[in-house]
């Protein structure tokens, strides 16, 4: 079949296209998408920071409904309302067996490659069957994706799809990144560094912890206000004020139990780790180009052992995880709809990028109805 997609032809060089899309093969799913969520991974693809091959179709958060399935497939039927996951762990390697799935080495090299786990590419461009490679085995801005079996988890029947959408991605890396890799406490301090649609979900994890302080450190004042409204008791406009100032000033001079970085800037990196209280922790969620390195002071860690951690998609199972956090949306205590500010079609994706760069959205929802 043909559907249309985002093709990011060369970097910074995006069209939409209309593509060749096979039917789903043994293990495989084909989704038609409902919505998708517009992340800066995407948009670190699109300049390049994340170096991937192209031509590719970008994407990587959406929900939607199941139109087939290949043999073998089992967890879900045709008609199922799903969300996507980008990281369907393989079950069987020592990474998974040991209750880390994030880690697990078969999506990461399929991600590398840009092919699902097999190595294949069901999208290709008309005429000359060039393939056309898969953004972290999902490729949700298109009408229709097809992915493996573990990349996708059932909802339960009549789930609003555009705010489900957002599970895949900013909520579960979020709210897990407070809950699995900070292990966050009730009256902990927390200290979130960028105030977007993952940290947002930093800021919700800690709200439902009832860590205190909340503290939301960003450079737009719209990500600051809408901060307030995700969970923040305090706001730093990092704009005007010395962001590390600003936190030790709030805690006593003491820090904050756990920082985040959801940035991706080694500037960032370091100013969440000097306002990391003495045997506090600092978690970095954002994602820095790969060349990138970051200056910390190296006497912190053993007089004051203080903690760095890494954290990749919160620490999830999303087939584990996304009901639960379904569940919470479900009983007022986790904010969905809230985290959507503007809705645009396929062809709006460059002004969809525009207006997470500057800050004007909390998620930015490509929009398929």
């Amino acid at each position: 079949m043909q559907v249309a997609a985002a093709v990011l032809a060369d970097y910074e060089e995006l069209r939409v296209e209309r593509l060749e899309l096979d039917a789903p093969g043994p293990g495989e799913v084909l989704v038609r998408l409902r919505a998708a969520g517009v992340c800066h991974s995407d948009y670190h693809v699109f300049s390049g920071d994340l170096p991937l091959p192209t031509p590719m179709v970008l994407g990587h958060e959406g929900a939607g409904v199941v139109e087939a399935v290949g043999a073998g497939v089992r967890a879900v039927a045709p008609g199922d309302a799903v969300v996507l996951s980008w990281l369907p762990a393989c079950g069987r390697c020592p990474r998974c067996l040991a209750g880390r799935p994030e880690l697990c080495r078969v999506p990461a090299l399929a991600a590398e490659h840009g092919t699902l786990p097999d190595g294949r590419l069901p999208f290709r461009r008309p005429g000359n069957g060039e393939p056309v490679y898969q953004f972290s085995l999902t490729g949700t801005f298109a009408e229709r994706t097809v992915v493996p079996e573990a990349g996708v988890v059932r909802l339960p029947p009549g789930t609003d799809l555009e705010a489900a959408a957002l599970l895949g991605c900013s909520v579960l890396t979020g709210t897990g990144a407070a809950w699995r890799t900070a292990a966050l406490r009730p009256a902990e301090s927390v200290a979130v560094f960028g105030a977007g649609g993952v940290g947002l979900n930093v800021l919700q994890g800690a709200r439902l912890v009832a860590a205190f302080p909340r503290i939301a450190v960003d450079v737009h004042a719209d990500r600051l206000a809408a901060a307030q409204a995700f969970g923040a008791t305090h706001v730093v406009d990092a704009s005007s004020a010395s962001a590390v100032d600003a936190v030790l000033d709030l805690t006593d001079g003491e820090g904050v139990d756990a920082a985040f970085e959801v940035v991706g800037r080694p500037e960032t990196m370091a100013q969440a780790f000097n306002v990391t209280r003495p045997g506090g922790r600092t978690v970095v969620v954002g994602v820095a180009p790969p060349n990138a390195e970051v200056a910390l002071n190296a006497f912190a860690f053993p007089s004051q052992e203080r903690t760095l951690i890494g954290c990749w998609y919160g620490q999830s199972s999303p087939a584990r995880d996304i009901p639960p956090l379904l569940r919470l949306h479900q009983a007022g205590l986790l904010q969905l709809h809230g985290l959507i500010s503007r809705r645009y079609s396929l062809d709006q994706l460059p002004q969809a990028f525009e207006a997470m760069l500057s800050g004007a959205v909390n998620r930015a929802l490509l929009s398929f109805e």
